[in-house]
């Protein structure tokens, strides 16, 4: 019976963990994308360049949300 709600919360930590990591990664990724699109003096231009750097920064926030809910949760990082 313990082992059985262990699981669930490890199955809802998991979840919960994915969830915020997909958000990090959108909100990094469309931030990213808004710098290059509207800060003054630079070209205005979306290309491959500002496509890989927002898809980075989208990774480097989708990693920090995860380690935040991961140190949050008070359990070591499995990845």
């Amino acid at each position: 019976m313990i082992e059985h709600q262990r699981q669930q919360a490890g199955h809802v930590d998991e979840a919960r963990r994915r969830k915020v990591g997909i958000v990090g990664f959108i909100v990094g990724f469309v931030a990213a994308l808004a710098f290059f699109a509207f800060f003054p003096g630079l070209p205005h231009v979306i290309d491959w360049g500002a496509i890989l750097v927002s898809l980075a920064a989208g990774l480097l926030v989708r990693w920090g949300c995860q380690s935040w809910v991961v140190r949050a949760a008070g359990r070591p990082d499995s990845d």
